[in-house]
């Protein structure tokens, strides 16, 4: 009963990792792995076949085995958190954009603390 619910997760999660490949602000690769990690309990076929991917098994490999994020995903991430810290000053307003400032800060820099 549980591998079909873990099959459904990761289709989910699926599908919300390549939207965040290509909407900006949106992330992909946290999704993908929220995927990887659902395939591994309900479809191993599945988890081998994102593994595998020609284009996206690497970045995964490398933060299952070693935790480590490249060192073009983080410059990418980084800059995406400053965008989106810019639009939260932009529209909400400085004294409540400070949570969401303090927040991307936090996460940016355990980001920038992984190995590459």
């Amino acid at each position: 009963m549980t591998r079909p619910l873990w099959m459904a997760a990761g289709l989910v999660f699926l599908a919300l990792g390549w939207i965040g490949l290509v909407m900006p602000m949106m992330p992909g690769v946290v999704f993908l792995l929220l995927a990887l990690f659902c395939f591994g309990r309900g479809n191993p076929a599945w988890e081998r076949r994102l593994l595998e991917h020609p284009r996206l098994g690497p970045p995964l490999r490398d933060w299952r085995q070693r935790r480590a994020i490249g060192r073009r995903a983080k410059l990418t991430a980084l800059a995406m958190m400053a965008a989106a810290g810019a639009l939260a000053v932009w529209l909400v307003g400085f004294p409540l954009a400070l949570v969401s400032l303090a927040m991307l800060a936090a996460v940016g820099l355990w980001i920038w603390t992984r190995p590459e």
